[in-house]
């Protein structure tokens, strides 16, 4: 397995929990051919790629009128962009080998928007476009291409939210609690598993029933 981030030392944390076999792969998403080296270096340390997660991602809020270029620019570049550039390059090999899986993190917002967030809604719902049309082109040659879409999760930013804050979030959701990482990982080993091998150019929504699309 290797793991992908700008923070290395959060990288080798992480990589002494999951135990050998896990490969630290430091990278700064959006620089200038970073995603192609990335496969590459992917490559040398574990031999070939299998299956590819499309994870990064990050949010500059703001008002449609009153965004920023830069701010949507940069979005697009992180959450879209690079994900195409490392599934262009990683499809390479699984083209020759006749096998592979490649996973994208859309979002709910990728599908019913979200006031003030434009650049990431764009983003993720380019992320689904982008997979269904990957998926067509790849479909003869043994590799799936699926999204899962997350709705509202638990994390630290959630955790720190008063109750009157999480109870608001949640008011909306009918399963009336947030998701865990777990419930979006459970759906991504799925869909990365044999037993989706006939599944592809879907988007398995794990939002609770918030939309039931």
């Amino acid at each position: 397995m290797g793991l992908s981030d700008r923070n290395e030392e959060v990288l080798k944390e992480f990589a002494k929990e999951l135990g050998e076999r896990t490969f630290v792969l430091p990278c700064s998403l959006g620089e200038e051919g970073a995603e192609e080296q990335l496969i590459v270096d992917a490559e040398e340390k574990m031999g070939k790629i299998d299956i590819l997660i499309n994870n990064a991602g990050l949010t500059k809020d703001g008002l449609f009128m009153r965004m920023k270029d830069e701010d949507w620019d940069l979005v697009l570049k992180i959450n879209l962009t690079s994900g195409f550039k490392l599934a262009r390059a990683a499809i390479k090999g699984m083209m020759k080998r006749r096998f592979g899986r490649i996973i994208g993190i859309a979002s709910i917002v990728g599908v019913t928007g979200n006031p003030g967030q434009a650049n990431y809604s764009a983003s993720k719902a380019g992320m689904i476009g982008m997979t269904k049309c990957l998926a067509a082109e790849v479909a003869s040659r043994g590799i799936t291409a699926n999204c899962v879409a997350p709705g509202f999760i638990k994390t630290a930013m959630t955790d720190a939210l008063s109750d009157d804050a999480k109870a608001k979030l949640t008011v909306n959701i009918p399963m009336a609690r947030l998701g865990t990482a777990q419930d979006v990982a459970n759906a991504v080993a799925f869909l990365a598993s044999d037993e989706a091998s006939y599944v592809t150019g879907q988007t398995i929504h794990v939002n609770g029933g918030m939309a039931m699309i």
